[in-house]
């Protein structure tokens, strides 16, 4: 196994372990922090795709920027950048209250919305796991 095939193996690894959190999260009612794992596990798994392309500056954690790059090996991934990067919105908001109007991040999301986004980010890891096998 190659170097480049290692280092997309353990981000992908780890997205899956990301989503396998979101999904603890989310049944210990911790919406925003599930939320922002989903969006984590999103991000990985592209990022491995990335990765096994033998691209060396994988950097920035928009699923949008991720997928319009990956694009660049596997059009279909151009599909995927639409869907994909609702997930980005879980990045800051989630986490630090200055990006909301008013009260705390743990305070703005719910159970519906960690369902919406961990559902978002299992398609994402299978549609890169398709690509990676």
């Amino acid at each position: 196994m190659s170097q480049t095939d290692r280092e997309s193996d353990r981000w992908f690894e780890q997205a899956e372990m990301d989503l396998a959190d979101a999904k603890y999260l989310l049944d210990g009612n911790r919406y925003n922090t599930a939320c922002f794992m989903a969006q984590q596990a999103g991000e990985k798994s592209v990022s491995a795709y990335l990765y096994r392309q033998d691209v060396e500056d994988v950097w920035g954690n928009s699923l949008a920027d991720l997928c319009e790059d990956a694009g660049m090996f596997d059009q279909t991934f151009q599909v995927l950048r639409f869907s994909a990067a609702l997930l980005d919105k879980y990045f800051y908001l989630t986490r630090y209250p200055r990006y909301l109007p008013a009260g705390i991040p743990s305070q703005c999301f719910d159970q519906e919305e960690a369902v919406r986004a961990i559902k978002l980010a299992s398609s994402v890891i299978e549609f890169v796991r398709e690509r990676l096998n």
